[in-house]
């Protein structure tokens, strides 16, 4: 009987997860019986200790709000791993837990399908894992950002409609408007969005966040999260089977 080989992904509060769905297609079409894709909800990152030492675990993914915090359990980073200090997949392989990070691959396959020349500075909307991916994507291709956090120098508090009509690139990485609090949307001053600007909002699900809908009645062109989802899990999906 063939070897079992398997997946997974941990986060927490992920019973919506698009990963499961979309690599048990991938095994069904590639006609892969013997693989098989786990849901690991965890209310605590320590828990994670039993779930790498699982046999025949090949590869994880690595969701909110964990992308950051799984680093000291590996044993090696890749390059993008170690300069975002983030993590969202994760290779098995003759014992060594190796983190990379492909959501800098899928947001830079999204940012260059769309972004116009006139798309010459950035904010960031947020500062945890998923920022950390677009930061490093923004610095690679030359492009000036400031991030907008809770906490940061600039914030929610006084970010102002000039400096959003300023830069009109806006990636929106922060968890707000997730399913299934559709119906939260950052306080954001929206009035400085033109039909100029590029709106990417890293959320897939629902399509449409509040965020994405007020943007796009300012005229912007808006983007959402779900190529980037894909495109990043198709590299997973090589990087398990280098």
């Amino acid at each position: 009987m063939e070897e079992q080989k398997k997946f997974g992904i941990i986060g927490r509060n992920i019973s919506y997860s698009f990963s499961k769905k979309y690599f048990e297609d991938k095994f069904q079409r590639l006609m892969l019986k013997n693989h098989f894709y786990d849901v690991y909800d965890l209310p605590n990152l320590s828990e994670v200790e039993n779930i790498l030492k699982k046999e025949n675990l090949l590869g994880l993914n690595v969701t909110v709000p964990f992308k950051e915090k799984i680093l000291p359990y590996l044993d090696e980073l890749s390059e993008e791993a170690e300069k975002t200090g983030a993590v969202n997949c994760i290779l098995i392989k003759d014992d060594i837990k190796k983190g990379f990070n492909t959501d800098v691959f899928g947001f830079e396959k999204t940012l260059l399908l769309h972004r116009k020349s006139f798309h010459d500075s950035a904010l960031v909307l947020g500062n945890g894992g998923a920022a950390k991916a677009v930061q490093y994507v923004l610095k690679k291709n030359d492009i000036p950002f400031q991030t907008v956090s809770r906490k940061g120098e600039l914030n929610f508090g006084n970010l102002t409609a000039k400096t959003v009509s300023q830069n009109t690139l806006i990636i929106q990485c922060t968890s707000v408007g997730t399913f299934p609090n559709v119906d939260d949307c950052l306080d954001f001053p929206f009035e400085g969005i033109t039909d100029h600007h590029l709106v990417i909002d890293l959320i897939y699900n629902p399509n449409y966040t509040s965020f994405i809908k007020k943007a796009a009645e300012k005229g912007a062109k808006t983007v959402n999260g779900f190529y980037m989802l894909e495109q990043q899990a198709e590299k997973n999906w090589e990087i398990w089977n280098f």
